[in-house]
């Protein structure tokens, strides 16, 4: 389903699962949708990724609340302008969306970079943001993060965007490739790694990945602006749930956001209740069968003690 482009007065009407396109702020974005009984939730994807990411949580919701997920600019099938980006771009492109979508208050949840883009959004928009599930991002602490090559995010980020410029034979010899890394591991291999990988690339003799370089660079330039940030969250007032994997990339590495971080984070977001999802990295906590389900109930949660029309 690929909806046209709507008069700023009218919005989108979607009543099934359905993939289409949405106006943004100057671009058109990619998205996903899954209906559901209760009121809306609203995926940010992380740096590199697309709104396939979330397509497990999505399934355990199971109908519980109407999902509405979008590919960022830059990011999967949405547009891929020269600029802007950054932060504070991609929650008005988030905004505009929602609004086309005739979305209202929802519950965001943002992943990795995308909790960033979430914390963005509470404080700009906070009428469209009735609560915040932020997925092992959302904070940057006034040390390093742990979990990544030589307790470094810079040297895994370098590796992400390398990744970026390869092509591969096929959409089947990328999903291989994926196979044979450590970050999802044999037992967590499942259909929505493969869809998300499948989504992930596009081309016809080979495939490459097709987020683009110039926006990741682009928005790497913010995701680690702490006091920009750290000042945004003290302007948000939402119920905050914070979302944490027991280990960083791969299974074994220290988390990127360890026990002690959760005390830190509530200097700035007083309000954030702290959950650590144990036996899950940074990608199975939203593509593996326990992170993914554990996430949609938790979703489910906060949407019912805060007043939201959830059936469970």
């Amino acid at each position: 389903m690929t909806p046209q482009k709507t008069p700023a007065n009218c919005y989108i009407k979607v009543t099934r699962s359905a993939q289409g396109r949405v106006p943004g702020d100057g671009v058109e974005l990619a998205f996903g949708y899954w209906p559901g009984r209760g009121a809306p939730v609203v995926g940010l994807h992380g740096l590199t990724a697309s709104h396939m990411n979330f397509v497990g949580v999505a399934e355990r919701l199971a109908g519980r609340c109407a999902f509405f997920a979008p590919d960022l600019r830059g990011r999967g099938d949405s547009d891929k302008p020269e600029g802007p980006y950054g932060l504070a771009q991609h929650a008005r492109d988030v905004a505009a969306a929602m609004r086309a979508m005739g979305l209202g208050s929802s519950i965001i949840i943002g992943h990795s970079m995308g909790a960033f883009v979430a914390t963005a959004l509470a404080a700009m928009e906070p009428s469209l943001v009735s609560g915040l599930v932020l997925i092992d991002g959302g904070y940057v602490p006034d040390t390093p993060l742990a979990g990544s090559p030589g307790n470094d995010p810079n040297a895994a980020l370098a590796l992400r965007i390398t990744h970026l410029r390869q092509t591969y034979p096929s959409r089947q010899a990328y999903r291989e490739f994926w196979r044979t890394q450590p970050h999802f591991p044999p037992e967590e291999w499942n259909p929505w790694v493969e869809a998300f990988l499948d989504y992930e690339v596009g081309g016809d003799s080979t495939v490459q990945p097709k987020a683009s370089e110039a926006a990741v660079r682009a928005d790497l330039l913010e995701v680690f602006q702490r006091d920009a940030i750290n000042e945004r969250l003290r302007s948000i007032h939402v119920p905050t749930l914070w979302l944490r994997a027991d280990s960083g990339m791969t299974p074994g590495q220290p988390p990127l956001f360890p026990d002690a971080r959760a005390a830190d984070f509530r200097t700035y977001l007083p309000q954030i209740e702290d959950h650590k999802i144990t036996g899950t990295t940074h990608y199975t906590i939203a593509m593996g069968e326990h992170g993914a389900a554990r996430t949609a109930d938790l979703i489910c949660e906060l949407a019912s003690r805060h007043g939201s029309r959830v059936t469970a």
